[in-house]
């Protein structure tokens, strides 16, 4: 029968500490394994013991998915190095780990008492909801006790959070602000040399660099676990040390060889991370064993010498070489460990296996929707010392203000966050322009020169490094709120909220959280001005990312309200939220008429809040037809309906959503039912993922019998120039729309 490839690994190893015998003379525990090394004998051991529980994990993960009770089959097979971090590193420097980290997982679990990481990773690959970190949702290296957040991350898109938490703790020490972390704490980020090519991954690199030539503490450890394989596809020899070695803000290590020679260069990089606070690029060389997973013929795209050269460059194997000769372990008591570990592994897969699972569709998305409204509310509710803001006002508070300029939608949001950055010293606000500029649209302006540029200041042009920081400063408690100049801009950095931001809660069963509130200018209707990449109507994006929410004020008063009810809810229940600011209404003033000032409202005194399911209505007397929309489509709307009663004597009734996700099915439905008819004006795309098709099936789904009917954008990008109101909806089809909808011609 043919052996597979595991097996001939494990016969090696067994076959080499049959016919190995032991050195006359054994080093003590606490002697070198070799003159001029810091590695210890007795440590050699136990990173042997670590390795050799690791690859028993391999092993039985494989034989799981055999029995079809196992689900996860990527192994740390040839990474095992790695457990000198896990050895090396403190428990409060947090971790952002490579999926081949099982090794370093292992040593680290070491140094909690009580920590079974054994059967903890067992659960994960039987998918068990008793599995302490995801709770069946994934296989994940994690765990709240260890500071290891979950990564998912096969494209190592975790490196910009890892710098962002590196650069948060500097900030937070800088602002004497309290975090989980030692002041000497540093973050370790591990990787695969191919993932290193992705642009994620170079930005997040390039992110360390900047902030640390621009005199930023960014104590990062970059790991770089080269195997020399992308799956399939080869690294060229030597492109990680090429590209790498000689960057400048950038300290290179390199740790390949024995055991105690990647021991000595690995505790050499740690400790310059830790005294320098300065980004350092470890290399750190390993081999892959048995395929990229278990499922991964490698035979397909490898030559059989090149597995079996692989096969012998076996860390287990050369480790335990390594030990016997230099006296540190003789054969017999390595095959004790192996022996032991295996049998440990093979009675806890069976308890894992029959585990439970998660079973229902709520226990899974669980942590997606986990808000304690209560606090919510309470945490809005919030105000501000009164001495100090007048003071931060200069003795003219927003709420006490006539003057039209200061009554604008960002005029409000301005005055929101002053308030908010008074009571809150953990708001950051940052992003590209934002500080001595203010911003493209002036949001931010004063806001540096009130709080510090240690609060308020300008980043790299770089969205993923922008929502890099931001999850990294919300992962040590800090509360961020960067800035992203437009909608479009978002696009190039979308999978740091979608695979990266908003599923941490959810891969950590809400253990981790990454709070935040994302700004965005966002929308079209700027008369033609700036083109497509200033005018973006399409939120199919944001919509499609599980337990994102999403804002979308149109007027000031309510921009306020809910800005503090966004803050509330990523303070107290760790929510990721994007808060999508109408370009066109940022200093808009009218509603009807030049000059009524029908689009200037009275600041909210702090304390108010708005919160999901909270929408506005207008006109509620009125049930002739209802027009449901946001955003700038509201200000339409509500044109619409003086024209409709003006000219055509329809009632309309006019509901403003205020929250695209969770989107308020019930009130929209109850004021349908109220009015018999609807009509839907969502100012995006016609396929660009706009909120009209969500609510409509919603109401014919629950029986709703009246005729419903929806506006939509042209599907198209926006031109520059008058053309854009060729494939921007207009005023004038809502008043057509809804004569139509009520029988009038």
């Amino acid at each position: 029968m043919t052996r597979s490839r595991v097996e001939i690994v494990e016969e090696n190893l067994d076959r080499y500490l049959r016919e190995a015998v032991a050195v006359p003379a054994l080093l003590a525990r606490a002697a070198p394994i070799r003159p001029g090394s810091d590695l210890k004998a007795g440590q050699a051991v136990k990173l042997f013991a670590d390795q050799a529980q690791s690859r028993a994990l391999d092993v039985a993960a494989r034989e799981l998915r055999k029995a079809d009770q196992g689900f996860y089959t990527i192994s740390s097979a040839g990474h095992e190095q790695n457990a000198v971090l896990g050895a090396l590193l403190r428990l409060t420097d947090p971790c952002l780990l490579h999926y081949r980290s099982g090794a370093l997982m292992m040593a680290r679990s070491r140094k909690l008492p009580g920590c079974d990481p054994v059967l903890d990773t067992l659960l994960g690959l039987c998918a068990s909801s008793d599995d302490p970190i995801s709770r069946g949702r994934h296989k994940v290296w994690g765990s709240r006790a260890l500071w290891v957040p979950p990564q998912t991350s096969t494209v190592a898109s975790h490196l910009p959070k890892a710098v962002g938490m590196a650069f948060a703790h500097a900030r937070a020490r800088r602002l004497d602000l309290a975090t989980e972390l030692a002041p000497d704490a540093i973050v370790c980020c591990s990787f695969g040399d191919a993932s290193l090519n992705h642009a994620s991954a170079l930005s997040g690199i390039n992110a360390a660099r900047y902030a640390h030539r621009q005199g930023s503490g960014v104590a990062i450890l970059f790991v770089c676990e080269d195997n020399g394989l992308g799956i399939s596809v080869e690294t060229p020899r030597r492109w990680v040390a090429d590209s790498f070695s000689e960057m400048s803000h950038l300290r290179y290590f390199r740790a390949s060889g024995e055991l105690d020679e990647i021991w000595d260069v690995a505790a050499k990089a740690i400790d310059t991370c830790r005294n320098a606070r300065a980004p350092v690029f470890l290399h750190l060389e390993t081999v892959r064993l048995w395929g990229h997973a278990g499922s991964d013929v490698e035979t397909t795209y490898r030559s059989l010498q090149d597995i079996q050269s692989d096969e012998a460059r076996d860390p287990l194997l050369q480790n335990a070489r390594r030990l016997i000769e230099t006296g540190a372990a003789t054969p017999s008591q390595l095959r004790t460990i192996i022996d032991t570990r295996r049998d440990r592994v093979r009675v806890a897969s069976a308890d894992a296996a029959s585990r439970p699972k998660l079973a229902t569709a709520e226990e899974v998305s669980a942590p997606l929707l986990r808000i304690d409204h209560q606090r919510c509310r309470s945490s809005a509710s919030g105000r501000p010392d009164a001495g100090q803001r007048e003071l931060l006002f200069g003795g003219k508070l927003p709420e006490d203000s006539r003057v039209p300029s200061r009554r604008t939608l960002a005029a409000h949001i301005k005055s929101a966050l002053k308030d908010e950055m008074l009571r809150r010293p953990e708001l950051l606000v940052f992003g590209e322009d934002v500080a001595r500029k203010g911003g493209v649209y002036g949001v931010t302006a004063g806001l540096q020169t009130a709080f510090g540029s240690g609060r308020v200041f300008d980043t790299l042009l770089d969205e993923t490094t922008i929502l890099g920081v931001a999850q990294g400063a919300g992962l040590i408690g800090l509360l961020p709120v960067p800035e992203i100049q437009y909608l479009a801009f978002l696009h190039n950095a979308l999978d740091q909220l979608r695979g990266e931001a908003c599923s941490l809660a959810f891969f950590s069963s809400g253990q981790f959280q990454n709070p935040m509130v994302v700004r965005i200018a966002a929308f079209a209707y700027q008369k033609g001005f700036g083109g497509h990449f200033h005018n973006d109507n399409s939120i199919g994006a944001l919509r499609d990312i599980p337990g994102l929410v999403l804002a979308a004020p149109s007027r000031g008063d309510d921009a306020a309200r809910m800005l503090r009810g966004c803050l509330a809810l990523a303070r107290e229940s760790g929510r990721v939220v994007c808060f999508l600011e109408p370009i066109a209404l940022y200093h808009e003033k009218d509603l009807h008429d030049e000059g009524d000032g029908g689009w200037l409202f009275d600041y909210p005194i702090p304390g108010s809040a708005l919160f999901p399911d909270d929408v506005g209505l207008y006109g509620e007397d009125r049930s002739d037809v209802l027009l449901v929309s946001y955003a700038n489509g509201l200000r339409f709307s509500l044109r619409a309906a003086r024209t409709l009663e003006n000219e055509f004597g329809v009632r309309a009734r006019v509901l403003d959503l205020r929250w695209l996700n969770p989107l308020p099915f019930d009130s929209v439905r109850r004021h349908a039912e109220a009015c018999g008819r609807a009509l839907f004006i969502d100012e995006c795309r016609a396929t660009g993922g706009g909120v009209a098709d969500a609510l409509i099936a919603y109401l014919c789904e629950r029986g709703f019998s009246g005729p419903l009917r929806s506006l939509r954008s042209v599907d198209s990008y926006i031109p520059l120039g008058p053309a854009a109101a060729t494939v921007l909806l207009r005023e004038s089809d809502i008043v057509k729309s809804a004569r139509e909808l009520c029988g009038i011609v």
